[in-house]
């Protein structure tokens, strides 16, 4: 079993693996970061992690530019429930369709779209960029143990906002409420840089990398960690 961090052009690769590997390892698990394009490594990986960062366009094109991974990205996160991990534009790469330069759709598994990044404070700068605290919002597992006053490490310039209130599990605030994280089911997404968090940001890789196991319900499936 491995954790697959998808690589599609985009992204800092090795600072995403290196977070997962010391998450990994501070939970005792000795599943291997495999860093990959390969559509056969990523539907048999068991937990996935998609960094991102640029455009959204970009990111978009890039991520279906390699033959048969997206579709390997959708039977693991979708189909079969694998732990996914999106993180800065991975996670708005979650989103319905983006609003940047152009509208251009996204993976849709998160309803919502991302915009620019509007302060009501006009003085405040764009990108959002440097440590901010996290709030919760929420009660995913995902949440669980994390102390008042956390900060994480953001940057960007646009904002995924969701259609569904009950999609937020974190803001931050600049200028007014920015979406930090979602969730649903199996799915995560971070808007700030786990990998560049230090140990309050690594508790985000460890949600894709934990021992347990994706539970089934019904017709729902919520990730354990």
């Amino acid at each position: 079993m491995t954790i697959a961090v998808i690589d599609y052009g985009s992204g800092n690769l090795r600072s995403a693996a290196k977070a997962c590997e010391r998450a990994a390892a501070d939970s005792g698990i000795s599943e291997p970061v495999l860093v990959t394009s390969r559509p056969e490594e990523v539907a048999a990986a068991e937990r996935i992690v998609l960094p991102g960062q640029g455009a959204f366009a970009d990111c978009r094109r890039g991520l279906a530019a390699v033959p048969g991974l997206e579709e390997a990205l959708v039977e693991a996160a979708m189909a079969r429930g694998r732990p996914f991990l999106g993180i800065c534009v991975g996670m708005q790469l979650m989103a319905e369709r983006g609003r940047e330069f152009e509208t251009v759709e996204g993976l849709g598994w998160i309803r919502g779209e991302v915009v620019p990044i509007e302060p009501a404070d006009a003085s405040l700068k764009i990108p959002h960029m440097g440590w901010n605290e996290l709030l919760p919002r929420g009660s995913h597992p995902v949440l669980a143990g994390l102390p008042a006053g956390t900060h994480a490490y953001f940057v960007h310039s646009f904002e995924l906002r969701p259609a569904d209130p009950a999609s937020v599990l974190a803001e931050t605030e600049y200028g007014g409420p920015i979406v930090a994280a979602v969730g649903r089911d199996n799915l995560i997404g971070t808007q700030f840089h786990p990998d560049k968090s230090q140990m309050a940001g690594l508790r985000r890789p460890r949600a894709p990398s934990s021992r347990a196991a994706v539970s089934a319900g019904s017709s729902r499936r919520r990730a354990r960690f």
